[in-house]
Parts: C-alpha cells; structure tokens; sequence
C-alpha cells in the first residue's frame, strides 16, 4: 500500500495536470473568442458594404421611376392633345 506521501504526491500530480487542462481550456477560449469578435467586424463591413450598395439601387431606380412617369404623362399628354386636334 502506497504511503501518505506518495498518495499526496500522486493527487499533487493530478491537480498540476488538471490545472495545465484548464489553463489549455482558457486559451482556447479566448482564441474562439476572438476568432468570433473578427467574424463579427467582418460580416458588419459585408453588411455596411450591402446597405450602400442597396441605396445605390434605390436611388437609380427612384431616377428611373421619374423618368417613366415623365414619359408617361408626356405620351398622354400627345394623345390628348392628337384627340382634340381632330
């Protein structure tokens, strides 16, 4: 049967390799950590970068409804005026 001493030397050698355990455990951590935080800047500048070019496109397309109806109204405008010329 083991002695005293050996038993505790043995639990001190557990605790040390559970204590490095936990000390691996914590930076992997705080490496997912900032893995996430990157991920985060990342998709917010795609994101930021999507907003722009969507209010690119709406401002076209609001230039590009002006000048439909603008066409629109002068076409009826031509008809109407074409009708009462007869």
């Amino acid at each position: 049967m083991p002695t005293l001493e050996e038993r505790v030397a043995y639990l001190e050698g557990k605790v040390e390799e559970h204590s490095r355990g936990f000390a691996d455990i914590r930076d992997m951590i705080v490496h997912l950590d900032q893995k996430v935080d990157r991920f985060r800047e990342e998709l917010s500048a795609r994101i930021d970068s999507t907003n722009t070019r969507i209010d690119t496109l709406d401002a076209k397309f609001s230039r590009y409804f002006l000048w439909t109806i603008g066409i629109q109204i002068t076409v009826l405008l031509t008809v109407i005026s074409a009708l009462l010329a007869r």
